[in-house]
């Protein structure tokens, strides 16, 4: 069974509704045992933007994604941009051995670091509930980079 860390931005309704369809799908996928999501785990009693906030939320982000066995990164953001508390999730589980399964929904054209540094490449969050977490088939962006 498969812990996962599900990266990706939700500060606004149309990335909110992004990771709640690969949150779904997760779930339905028999091989994920635990999906930690950041957005569903805030730290009672902080106050969002306080030092204290930032340094907690911090650590118990990166004490998830050494936890994981792989990472699920949403990688579309604005435009061709990723957001950058995504992109410090990706790096950190790269340099962290950890596989990046990037999901990219969006029509735009990927970075070649984000490109270069992931196992498995998803169009849909929907191929989360099927994809094989055991076995971690790789699969690749062919599009453009920049």
């Amino acid at each position: 069974m498969t812990n996962v860390y599900l990266a990706g931005p939700f500060f606004d309704d149309e990335q909110i509704s992004r990771i709640e369809r690969a949150e779904k799908s997760l779930a339905a996928n028999p091989q994920v045992n635990r999906v930690f999501s950041p957005r569903l785990s805030e730290i009672a009693g902080l106050t969002m933007g306080t030092p204290e906030w930032a340094t907690q939320t911090f650590q118990m982000d990166v004490h998830q994604i050494d936890e994981a066995d792989v990472v699920v990164a949403l990688v579309d953001f604005v435009d061709d941009q990723v957001d950058s508390g995504t992109a410090f999730e990706i790096g950190y589980a790269f340099h962290s051995d950890k596989p990046i399964i990037v999901l990219h929904e969006k029509d735009t054209i990927l970075n070649l670091m984000l490109a270069e540094g992931l196992h498995a490449y998803l169009q849909k969050a929907e191929s989360l509930a099927a994809y094989d977490f055991t076995n971690l088939p790789e699969s690749h962006y062919h599009g453009k980079v920049f």
